[in-house]
């Protein structure tokens, strides 16, 4: 009885690495997704898809400007520079994994549009847009609107240009 007892607890171990080892033959880890093939695998960096991600939020009307209003303010001084370049990935962070990434985007919306009907046009855009180009699954886009753009608001703009000139 005692052996019996023995004998089902031994069956119920689980295998050590060594003897899996032993027991499975030698297989190529299988590679999934567009970007990892058999010939090999191709990257991704963050600025892309943040790039990415900020040209497709720009195309949707509603939409006035991009990031916070300090980060708006040092793209204006920025511009200004004879021989800088745009940055189309401002307002936009991206988290990457091999195949997959979750985008946030902050907005400031034109006065009178709906901001629900914005958000759906951003993640329907930015997802089409980023799976498109890059072949990574888009998890999420998360959405911050950080103000309104009135229309009075131009007009202190000009006034602010006009004081710095």
């Amino acid at each position: 009885m005692v052996d019996q007892i023995d004998t089902s607890r031994r069956s119920s171990v689980p295998p050590t690495g060594e003897e899996l080892q032993r027991s499975t033959p030698e297989e190529k880890p299988k590679k999934v997704g567009p970007l990892q093939t058999e010939q090999g695998d191709t990257t991704i960096a963050e600025t892309v898809v943040q790039k990415l991600a900020g040209i497709a939020t720009r195309e949707v009307p509603g939409v006035h400007a991009m990031g916070s209003a300090a980060r708006r303010a040092f793209s204006g001084l920025t511009e200004r520079i004879p021989g800088s370049q745009t940055n189309a990935s401002g307002g936009v962070s991206v988290e990457k994994g091999e195949r997959q990434t979750a985008i946030d985007v902050s907005i400031v919306v034109e006065n009178g549009v709906s901001i629900v009907d914005v958000s759906k046009m951003i993640r329907r855009n930015v997802i089409q847009s980023v799976e498109h180009a890059t072949g990574l699954e888009v998890l999420e886009v998360n959405i911050s609107v950080t103000d309104v753009h009135l229309p009075e608001d131009n007009d202190d703009d000009s006034a602010d240009r006009d004081r710095l000139e």
